[in-house]
């Protein structure tokens, strides 16, 4: 599937600006921090364990495959990279005490947190710490508005995500639509992206119903949707809950279809389907990782053929290696000088930039890299089709 959006999220001027100033002032008021030696030691407190681990494991893995191989040539600007990882199984409190433990370590910036409700219990620990907050694995807007001069995005929105899915939808002719949410800040964010895009073409959700954080007990969000017999259901959770809901909802008779975001962990949900996956879409925010047409991609290979035969290439790693890739091009604009104060003026220096074919962007007004967007679809023999 070739369709892609790369629509901009609409900016709120005022707060951004707002916000700007208000982190700004924390990041003049913090230390300047640098690397010790030429050690620089970044703080991601992840999901390892758990419902939602392969996709902690799979960021990660690709994070240091990328790090790993940059140390090997030398580090970035003289500073060797490493990344020390903490368990939080996809909970806000172990986060925040995950967050709290990094940060008292002095690490020099937290990177690749996995996760809505997560990334949003450790950013105003970050801010109030003056540390850079790095490619959170997440696309909700309540950490990307109000702007903070702190936190960096990788990655498209949940709002461009869902755009798109309803897009695809409508344009087939498939209006009721329904959706199965995680009862969280992350499901209720992919809710108000699908509520938003539906209410542009004058339409409303035929039907919601919710899953709890770690849960799949899905069996009355079903019966719900069902009731509704909607065209297609689009879903806002971890792989292991969409799958129990995609089986469920089938052994009750529903023949419709079923769209997920990029968080879900695209691999992760094609492992746990298998056969019953086919036909399952799933939007990305990354280029694909099983074809080498883009040149980010035959490195990534190229790579985990050379020292990373460990690392599983899927969406979640190469999401992992991308983030790594964009922290090292702000380090290196940051001019040898290994202090937060300069990783951040590297990074809104990036400008308009391509990393392998995958456009970036970052300004001093601007933390969000990119807006790509697409739809790829399971096969159901665990492959993954774009």
């Amino acid at each position: 599937m070739t369709l892609r959006s790369t629509s901009v999220v609409s900016p709120a001027i005022t707060r951004r600006r707002f916000g700007a100033l208000v982190a700004g002032a924390a990041v003049l008021g913090a230390p300047a921090l640098r690397a010790q030696g030429n050690r620089l030691v970044l703080g991601q407190s992840a999901a390892f364990t758990g419902p939602a681990a392969q996709l902690g494991i799979q960021f990660h893995a690709g994070a240091k495959l990328c790090f790993d191989a940059l140390n090997a040539q030398g580090g970035v600007a003289g500073q060797r990279i490493e990344i020390r990882q903490l368990d939080d199984g996809y909970e806000p409190e172990r986060c925040v005490e995950n967050t709290r433990k990094l940060l008292a370590d002095d690490v020099f910036a937290l990177f690749g947190y996995i996760g809505t409700p997560t990334s949003l219990a450790a950013l105003p620990l970050a801010t109030r710490d003056g540390a850079p907050f790095i490619a959170p694995f997440t696309g909700a807007m309540g950490l990307r508005q109000p702007f903070n001069k702190l936190a960096f995005h990788l990655r498209a929105s949940y709002n461009d995500e869902t755009a798109l899915i309803v897009r695809q939808l409508t344009n087939l002719g498939l209006n009721k639509i329904a959706v199965f949410y995680q009862n969280d800040s992350y499901g209720k964010a992919g809710l108000d992206g699908v509520t938003l895009a539906l209410a542009a073409r004058n339409l409303k959700p035929v039907a919601t119903a919710t899953v709890e954080r770690n849960s799949v007990d899905v069996a009355q969000a079903v019966a719900n949707i069902n009731a509704a017999r909607p065209d297609a259901v689009v879903q806002i959770s971890a792989y292991k809950s969409c799958a129990a809901y995609i089986r469920a909802a089938r052994a009750a008779g529903y023949g419709g279809t079923f769209y997920n975001v990029s968080f879900v962990g695209t691999q992760a949900l094609a492992d746990e389907l298998g056969k019953e996956g086919a036909g399952v879409v799933v939007s990305q925010v990354v280029p694909t990782p099983y074809s080498a047409a883009r040149p980010i991609a035959r490195e990534f290979l190229d790579a985990i053929a050379k020292g990373g035969n460990q690392v599983q290439p899927n969406f979640s790693s190469m999401e992992g290696y991308l983030a790594a890739r964009l922290f090292a091009e702000g380090l290196r604009r940051a001019g040898g000088r290994a202090t937060r104060e300069a990783l951040i003026a590297g990074l809104e220096a990036i400008g308009d930039h391509s990393i392998g074919g995958f456009a970036v962007s970052l300004g001093a007004n601007d933390h969000v890299a990119s807006s790509f967007v697409e739809l790829s679809m399971l096969t159901g023999d665990g492959r993954v089709r774009t």
